[in-house]
């Protein structure tokens, strides 16, 4: 049985203010956007993309990343207490984001995104696909530095105690999504990337990836307190993920098929 390491959430204080971990792993994931994107276009030179395309890109990925993930939290988690407490959907700092709503968040700013550079919209994705999961990766250790998001109970060697929450041993259920939603996902996709795909199926895979990995890393996470489990004995993030993976299985066969059209 293993220990948390009760680690200071803030990573740096400076006088009464303080840089907290969470922030550093939202500053990770959005450094690596940027500079995998540019090394991409360097490696990949078919790409029709300037790494100029790499700068507004991230611009308006953090837009989307930072609305879509905190409306997200606030319609998909906790609505009636948003409903009673409305300016307390801007204390960002008290914490809450949803990484489903900040998905969708993305999807809708890559629209823009798209529409002012004069690509197409899966054409973004696909690129964009494979940048992702470093700064998922990083959030999640965020999570873990602060001890939360915890598991559900277990009796593994690797069960951890998180002191700040009780005395019962845990899956690190942290630990578990950010070697495969962090980890692992990139190096699928990266790898798959590398070589040309059809429109479409580097975002199919993204989504048949991240949504099943959630999916079952949810079997070990411990269910939101004000949620619980939820229809079929299904937590949030279940429900959530399942509408991914059967986009994503649809997506894959169309685009194998070139129904989405040519990169």
């Amino acid at each position: 049985m293993l220990i948390h390491p009760q680690i200071d959430p803030v990573a740096i204080h400076i006088g009464p203010f303080g840089i907290h971990w969470y922030g550093l792993m939202y500053l990770i994931g959005f450094m690596s956007l940027l500079l995998l994107g540019k090394l991409r276009i360097r490696n990949t030179p078919a790409l029709d993309w300037k790494e100029s395309d790499v700068d507004d890109l991230l611009f308006y990925g953090a837009l989307g990343v930072i609305l879509g993930g905190r409306l997200g939290y606030v319609i998909f988690y906790q609505p009636a207490y948003y409903l009673s407490h409305p300016l307390e959907i801007l204390f960002l700092w008290q914490g809450g984001m949803s990484f489903h709503g900040g998905f969708l968040g993305v999807l809708t700013a890559m629209i823009f995104f798209a529409r002012k550079t004069g690509k197409r919209w899966l054409n973004v994705m696909d690129f964009v696909a494979p940048l992702v999961p470093i700064g998922l990766g990083a959030g999640r250790m965020g999570n873990f530095i602060n001890g939360e998001l915890w598991g559900r109970a277990s009796d593994m060697p690797w069960a951890m105690v998180f002191p700040r929450v009780d005395s019962i041993a845990r899956h690190p259920s942290q630990l578990y999504e950010f070697l495969l939603e962090g980890i692992v996902l990139f190096t699928v996709l990266w790898l798959y990337s590398r070589k040309p795909r059809p429109l479409g199926a580097v975002s199919a895979l993204f989504l048949i990836g991240y949504g099943s990995f959630r999916f079952l890393v949810e079997f070990t996470r411990e269910p939101d307190s004000f949620l619980g489990v939820l229809a079929l004995g299904m937590s949030m993030g279940q429900w959530l993920s399942l509408p991914m993976v059967l986009v994503g299985v649809w997506m894959f066969i169309q685009a194998k098929k070139h129904r989405f059209g040519q990169q």
